[in-house]
């Protein structure tokens, strides 16, 4: 019973991560559209911050349902807790766009066990939807300010790269405070990737130089044996003649 019950919550538990992937796949979509389309209908509008709204309330209770089904509740804070601050941190209004980690999280536990897989798709994934999501949010505080020089949404993407890749070029640059927080999370976003990706090349280099010399301490391992059998065949050969002789 134990084990059934174990390997049932292990389903379910599958099931809502995925559902969690979905929901906070159409919160992107609510929150992007009236970014994207600044003159859509107010009923348009009216919508996509309902559906805001509606997928943090079900994220919220994806979450407490994901509680219960644990069976160590401590582990589960301490392994879920990027979960918890995307539930619980949007309900202020600068810190909602942290729902999407889920996407990242989700990515990061369903990319396979090769390290080159798991860093590329990885570092992939964060690099596109941080790009997306923090384009959006710049944009969003930005474009209404009078002094603000990001007003199209290819502004705000070549500001996000210029920013993310640590060049700077500072033709587009934030204005707002709102604007110049995104801008520090992505400055800590973009030197922890690099930091993520040299870390994971030194890793794999190591790893291939040790696989190497594994493979050289086989074939010498191989070679020595063999001459060692060679060494006892010629001394029983050189034993056998003195025999004989």
């Amino acid at each position: 019973m134990g084990g059934t019950g174990q390997a049932r919550g292990t389903t379910w538990g599958a099931r809502l991560e995925l559902l969690a992937m979905l929901l906070a796949l159409v919160f992107l979509a609510a929150y992007a559209i009236p970014i994207l389309q600044p003159d859509a209908s107010e009923s348009v509008r009216t919508a996509c911050r309902t559906t805001v709204w509606v997928t943090w309330a079900l994220l919220a209770v994806e979450v407490a349902a994901r509680f219960v089904l644990a069976d160590n509740k401590r582990t589960f804070f301490r392994q879920h807790w990027l979960d918890l601050a995307a539930v619980v941190l949007p309900v202020l209004r600068p810190l909602r766009l942290l729902r999407l980690v889920l996407l990242v999280s989700f990515l990061q536990r369903h990319v396979g066990h090769s390290l080159i897989g798991r860093v590329g798709v990885y570092v992939g994934g964060a690099i596109s939807l941080t790009s997306f999501v923090a384009s959006l949010a710049v944009l969003e505080a930005e474009r209404a300010h009078p002094e603000g020089n990001i007003r199209t949404y290819g502004d705000s993407i070549w500001w996000v790269m210029t920013t993310l890749s640590t060049v700077g070029y500072g033709d587009h640059y934030p204005v707002t405070t709102e604007g110049r927080c995104i801008a520090v999370a992505l400055m800590v976003v973009g030197v922890a990737l690099l930091g993520v990706v040299t870390a994971s090349l030194a890793t794999w280099l190591i790893e291939q130089v040790r696989e190497i010399e594994e493979e050289s301490d086989a074939l010498q391992r191989q070679d020595i044996l063999a001459l060692r059998d060679e060494v006892r065949r010629l001394r029983g050969a050189l034993e056998a003649r003195q025999t004989d002789a």
